[in-house]
């Protein structure tokens, strides 16, 4: 929102008080403000001209040579270029001796042999954003309205000597959407009073049309849930036409480009009010009715850009009883837009729910200043006020006549908002020693009435302006603001405290990412968004998702929801790549979105995910070592790394060839949870086929849920004293079918020694014609050893062979010689 410092004097007395001190000020009481913009950005001596005549230059085709009346009793003359210039023209003049935007100094100069003794100027010159002006204006020098009085400086007719301050805005103080809200909060800074438009007296003095409203419009709401009020007034007899050189300044302040005098007109009470309105031809009404409703199905509308819009049953509608002629507090049809033919005005004022104009302008791709205040809920007390506004105004400047009585209609009651508020507890919030009478200070300055309601306690009435205060801590933080953040003191919290601490999700998470950080790996963050084809890369832990569509998406590369992490870091190692980064060590924890429905009927199913993927070198090339590429041990290391540190159990490897993923080197990961074994990952090497379409070198991937991993997680990390008694090792070398899992073995192996096994380990795996195609010898380290005493040699020797003898009964194994 943005604030004229000149504009804001009007509503209240801020003498004393730059526009600086006064974003100083709001700023320490709670609203942020940006920026304070200076409209002058550097002119001086520029004055009010009379053009009494204008002469081609004798010497140059495109410049002329004017005589100029700027009240100083000598005319002046200046050669101008501007192909807009003529006599009988009021324009800003910049005589000798003033400075425009930039540092540009004017003097006496000869053009073409002509001498000049000033400048005409142009809006632009004048520093102005020239985008906010007509095209015609843009291009030559600005002409200024008959009326502007000769010799006066150019600062105060265009209201250039002007500050504005920018407020960045929380999405609770939508009052301050407006002047008058705005007037009210510095009020209450300053504890200074409000001086509202007197509306009633200007419409008094305007007049009445013949006849009542009611008897040439009538308003009705269908749509009751969408549209509490609306309040409509008739205006006969305007003239479109030009909005007063005052009421445009304001505007262009505020950033509003002017039009003419009718929607000049209602975005200046948009701005004061923070109330948005709409005019609309009333001849082109069907008898003057206005029905608000719902949109029917494929119903279209033209709005006001020309645009053909398709409407959906949710959308609000102003209609005539048979076609739509406005998208509620979004924009209006072309088919009942004011034009310089207009002659009758129906003035629209409404309060339309928030949620409804939020879907509809989001959906339609359509933000205005109307529709960002609808959104926010509007002051419903203000619907009346700002429409007999706007009214006045019309008659004063487009010469209207306002029909007697306003035509209106109400689906509902606005609720008033009163709280109880007691001394005590605000200084309990605030550590403050706050007496009742200075309370009552603050919310006299607050502008809320309030009264008695027994011992050091208040019953506030809040303004409906004010629909951010609906509780007593609102109020106690509107105490704190004024009272002035730093006057409260320092004090001790009281009451029971808890000491924050990390979900046991949470820990686990920051575990992970700092064990894969440990391990050489980078973490990326990519979209959730992906497009259809990624979503069919590689066979995912869920095969049966169906492809989750966004309604209105960004691009088409990000029309869907992913359903797999692998994808976007393929993308990430081909980026790398592109740029001679062969060496990618990556992960991401993230979420994947499934469902199980072809059409959504609710949300779909968010997984959270962690993600590795390898590839290029595990080392580079030195003079004392070869360069190494990593393989899938590389990646099992680092998981298993993890699961040791979290302290899972009953995870197991299975040999697995799903599509997009190497057959040979690739297995699915099951934890046994309980009721069986589960599903929780897959982790091995692209498909050769896959890695030659991406153009990627052998790459390894790891993709586990890790839902199921925290809910095996172990937190609590268990301590052991370092063993005291001498371990016993027994070396193993057994010749088995070639398909048998070595990971089976160990877990036999296991079962049979018991808690005299300290550790098991495979060091050796051959194969080779002298055991045959289908043999493998498997040799494995075994280390025996008892907590409490020295083993004996001779029950070692027999644990071992109970190990040797299970191994040959399930596996058929036979001890290699």
């Amino acid at each position: 929102m943005k604030v004229s410092y000149q504009w804001l004097s009007e509503y209240v007395d801020v003498s004393g008080h730059t526009a600086e001190e006064l974003a100083e000020k709001l700023t320490r009481s709670g609203i942020e403000v940006d920026i304070v913009e200076n409209r002058n950005k550097g002119v001086t001596n520029v004055l009010v001209g009379y053009v009494k005549s204008r002469e081609k230059h004798p010497d140059a085709d495109k410049l002329s040579v004017c005589l100029v009346d700027v009240g100083q009793g000598e005319d002046l003359q200046i050669v101008c270029g501007a192909k807009n210039v003529d006599a009988g023209q009021k324009v800003p003049v910049a005589i000798v001796g003033a400075v425009l935007p930039d540092g540009l100094h004017i003097k006496r100069a000869k053009l073409r042999g002509v001498e000049s003794q000033g400048m005409i100027c142009s809006a632009k010159e004048l520093g102005l954003n020239d985008k906010l002006l007509p095209k015609e204006i843009q291009e030559g020098i600005l002409v200024l309205p008959e009326d502007t009085e000769v010799g006066k400086s150019i600062l105060d007719v265009l209201a250039i000597n002007d500050k504005v301050l920018e407020l960045d805005l929380t999405p609770n103080r939508s009052d301050c959407l407006s002047m008058l809200g705005a007037a009210y909060e510095i009020a209450a800074i300053l504890g200074r009073s409000v001086k509202l438009p007197d509306t009633e007296s200007a419409l008094q003095a305007a007049g009445t049309a013949a006849g009542k409203a009611a008897e040439s419009i009538s308003v009705n709401i269908t749509a009751t849930e969408q549209c509490t009020h609306y309040a409509a007034r008739l205006i006969e007899g305007v003239r479109v036409g030009t909005s007063p050189l005052w009421m445009q300044n304001r505007l262009m302040a505020a950033g509003i480009r002017p039009i003419n005098n009718i929607v000049d007109i209602t975005n200046f009470v948009m701005l004061e009010y923070g109330q948005p309105l709409h005019a609309f031809d009333a001849d082109q009404l069907n008898n003057g009715h206005i029905d608000v409703r719902l949109a029917q199905p494929g119903e279209k509308l033209v709005t006001l850009d020309d645009v053909e819009r398709t409407l959906e049953p949710h959308m609000l509608l102003i209609t005539d009883g048979t076609k739509p002629v406005a998208i509620a507090g979004v924009m209006g049809g072309a088919n009942s837009e004011v034009t310089e033919r207009t002659t009758r005005i129906l003035l629209e004022s409404a309060k339309f729910a928030g949620s409804s104009v939020r879907r509809t302008s989001r959906q339609l791709g359509l933000r205005s200043e109307a529709s960002l205040r609808f959104e926010k809920e509007v002051n419903p007390e203000a619907v009346l006020p700002a429409l007999n506004r706007a009214a006045a105004l019309m008659a004063q400047y487009a010469a209207g006549q306002v029909a007697d009585g306003i035509v209106e209609a109400v689906a509902g009651s606005n609720e008033s908002v009163h709280i109880e508020l007691a001394v005590n507890r605000v200084n309990s919030y605030l550590g403050t020693s706050l007496s009742l009478a200075e309370i009552e200070a603050i919310i006299e300055r607050l502008h809320f009435t309030y009264e008695q309601a027994g011992d050091n306690k208040l019953l506030v009435h809040v303004p409906s302006r004010r629909g951010d205060i609906s509780r007593d801590v609102d109020l106690i933080e509107e105490v704190a603001r004024l009272y002035g953040y730093d006057n409260i003191p320092t004090t001790l919290m009281s009451g029971v405290t808890t000491p924050g601490s990390l979900t046991k999700e949470q820990s686990i998470r920051r575990i992970t990412r700092n064990l894969l950080t440990q391990s050489g790996l980078h973490e990326v963050i990519t979209y959730a968004f992906t497009q259809p084809d990624q979503n069919t890369l590689l066979t995912g832990l869920y095969p049966s998702a169906k492809s989750i569509s966004l309604a209105m998406p960004m691009s088409e590369d990000r029309s869907q929801l992913r359903t797999s992490l692998l994808p976007h870091l393929l993308e990430v190692i081909s980026y790398n790549r592109n740029r001679s980064m062969d060496n990618v060590a990556i992960f991401e924890m993230a979420k994947i979105y499934t469902t199980e429905e072809s059409t959504l009927s609710a949300l779909p199913e968010e997984k959270l995910l962690l993600s590795i993927a390898l590839t290029g070198k595990r080392r580079s090339s030195h003079w004392a070592q070869k360069e190494e590429s990593v393989d899938f041990y590389d990646i099992k290391g680092i998981f298993d790394r993890l699961v040791s540190y979290l302290g899972v159990e009953g995870l197991e490897y299975v040999s697995a060839a799903p599509a997009g993923f190497h057959p040979g080197r690739t297995a699915e990961l099951y934890l046994n949870n309980g009721n069986g074994q589960q599903l929780i990952g897959r982790i091995g090497q692209l498909h050769p086929g896959l890695q030659q379409q991406r153009d990627l070198d052998d790459t390894y991937v790891l993709e586990i849920e890790l839902t199921p991993l925290m809910a095996a997680a172990n937190e609590t990390i268990a301590y052991r004293l370092l063993p005291r008694y001498p371990s016993i090792g027994r070396d193993l070398a057994v010749v088995v079918h070639a398909n048998v899992p070595v990971g089976h073995m160990e877990q036999t192996i296991r079962q049979e020694a018991g808690e005299l096994l300290e550790s098991i380990q495979v060091f050796d795996i051959y194969t080779g014609e002298r055991l045959g195609a289908d043999r493998k010898s498997v040799a494995i380290a075994l280390v025996y050893r008892h907590a409490e005493r020295t083993l004996l040699d001779e029950e070692v020797t027999e644990l071992h062979a109970k190990v040797v003898a299970a191994l040959e009964q399930q596996y058929e194994a036979e001890l290699r010689k």
